[in-house]
């Protein structure tokens, strides 16, 4: 399956991370999105790879949406020339509305946030909640024990082999959009194997 999405949810870190190629690859995937008229919904925030992926999306251009509980946005994390800032009333319905708002997610280097928005998107995918597709953006190897963990849940035998296929991994940005062109095809039995 091939599509053209018109938004991307990215999940990233509020933090820089102790390596200049986290956030030299935000910037990258930032200015491609730009580019491509594709609209970055995000957490709302002003630090970080978060902070940085925003500026440089509406540096060139284009359009961000902000999606920030109240609490966050009370210190002052919040980014304040964003096209739009939603503001919600808990961490839940800000990852709902994020999830709304976008036509795929791109997950980004980001601490226990991150891997929390993460695992739930992908969970929603294999109770086909949803079969938008998500691209883990693997920037100097950085995903490779959440995809060996994956591994894990198969082998195991806690997950269907299929389980494997509800995300794709891109090592840098430009492999984003490839994997967006060829997104594989979930099985069924990787909701239904376990029923």
């Amino acid at each position: 399956m091939s599509f053209t999405p018109k938004s991307l949810c990215i999940f990233c870190g509020s933090r820089n991370g102790n390596d200049s190629a986290f956030v030299e690859e935000a910037k990258k995937l930032a200015r491609a999105m730009a580019e491509k008229g594709i609209e970055l919904v995000y957490g709302g925030g002003s630090i970080g790879i978060m902070g940085v992926i925003a500026q440089e999306v509406l540096d060139h251009g284009g359009r961000v949406t902000g999606v920030i509980p109240e609490f966050l946005q009370k210190h002052e994390v919040g980014h304040s020339n964003l096209s739009e800032l939603i503001i919600t009333d808990s961490m839940h319905n800000r990852k709902r509305t994020m999830f709304e708002r976008s036509d795929g997610f791109v997950v980004l280097p980001g601490g226990l946030g991150t891997l929390d928005e993460t695992f739930e998107i992908m969970t929603w995918k294999q109770l086909r909640l949803h079969d938008k597709p998500i691209v883990i953006l693997d920037t100097k190897d950085y995903w490779k024990p959440f995809q060996d963990l994956v591994e894990a849940t198969i082998s195991s035998g806690f997950a269907h082999d299929s389980a494997r296929n509800l995300f794709s991994v891109a090592k840098n940005a430009n492999a984003v959009f490839d994997c967006l062109k060829d997104i594989p095809p979930i099985d069924e039995k990787v909701f239904t194997s376990h029923l």
